[in-house]
């Protein structure tokens, strides 16, 4: 899936809280490329996604304050409304007052700072309108250690060799799920058709899909298809993940040759040089989310113009 240069017009915008990103895909095709199984929804060639934090968006924080700004947001040719996770954070072991949005207490709630489930209806409503399209943030990998699913079913987790529930990586405000557990798997798909039926969303970005067995994507966008059919981003870079499960995934590669060549590193060559890669691993049809910034590299690595400079 050979990905233009010309075509390489990456929307990455930060504006009051919230992220342009650009979906690009191939404009040519390639004999040695993989096949996707995946049905993309027409609405979602090509697409602009935009990435929302709903406490940082406006004054208020909450989904009705950001609604007023569905208008505008239209106007800046934006597809797709990807909202940072919605749910409740956890209090337990909680990282800074605020916690982490990916620190899940409750996989069918509303974090109670943003709105209820009538504000967040009426947002979705009032953007499919408007004709765009909502995803919601996913984390699948983890849970806050105040889930109700620790208690309730602390077979549901990974546990180390003496037994104790584990974190992963150095998340420590989180605990690792089980995922050979088959009651869990259909907990977790079970609670992703839950926003589908009551919320009319139209898909998911999946946090550290790579940390989640592929089989369990498989099914669980089968299951979703069967209710509505959806459109689903993979936070990872694997080919695997677009022949059933998902429609896009990050180019976090194009995204560092783009810093690289920002700061002197690298040139049109290295980028080139991607391009026939790109095209040869993944399948012609594949989706590939191109920016030049998030809310990972913002925290971590600076803003798009502390690291590209003019380049931006």
């Amino acid at each position: 899936m050979l990905i233009t240069p010309g075509l390489i017009i990456i929307l990455a915008v930060i504006l009051l809280g919230g992220l342009l990103i650009a979906g690009c895909k191939s404009e040519t095709e390639s004999s040695t490329a993989p096949k996707s199984y995946v049905s993309h929804l027409d609405w979602s060639k090509d697409a602009i996604i935009y990435e929302v934090n709903v406490r940082q968006f406006t004054p208020e924080g909450t989904f009705e304050a950001f609604r007023k700004h569905l208008p505008r947001i239209k106007e800046l040719g934006v597809d797709i409304i990807w909202l940072m996770p919605i749910h409740p954070i956890g209090e337990k072991n909680r990282k800074g007052s605020l916690g982490s949005y990916y620190s899940v207490q409750d996989y069918t709630g509303v974090n109670p700072e943003f709105g209820n489930m009538d504000d967040l209806k009426a947002l979705v409503d009032e953007a499919h309108k408007l004709g765009m399209y909502v995803i919601l943030d996913w984390v699948a990998n983890h849970t806050a250690w105040d889930n109700a699913w620790i208690e309730e079913h602390p077979e549901w987790y990974a546990k180390d060799e003496n037994g104790a529930m584990i974190a992963p990586f150095d998340w420590t405000d989180v605990a690792k799920l089980n995922f050979e557990n088959e009651e869990m798997r259909a907990a977790m798909i079970e609670a992703l058709k839950y926003w589908i039926v009551e919320a009319d969303v139209d898909g998911y970005r999946c946090d550290v899909a790579g940390e989640v067995p592929l089989e369990f994507w498989d099914r669980a966008r089968k299951e979703l298809d069967q209710v509505k059919p959806v459109f689903m981003l993979a936070e990872a870079e694997e080919v695997d993940h677009h022949f059933h499960a998902f429609d896009m995934s990050y180019a976090w590669e194009l995204h560092h040759i783009m810093n690289s060549i920002a700061r002197g590193e690298k040139n049109a060559n290295d980028l080139a040089a991607y391009f026939v890669k790109n095209d040869q691993r993944f399948p012609e049809d594949a989706y590939r989310m191109c920016f030049i910034t998030n809310h990972d590299e913002n925290s971590w690595n600076g803003t798009e113009f502390e690291r590209m400079g003019n380049a931006v």
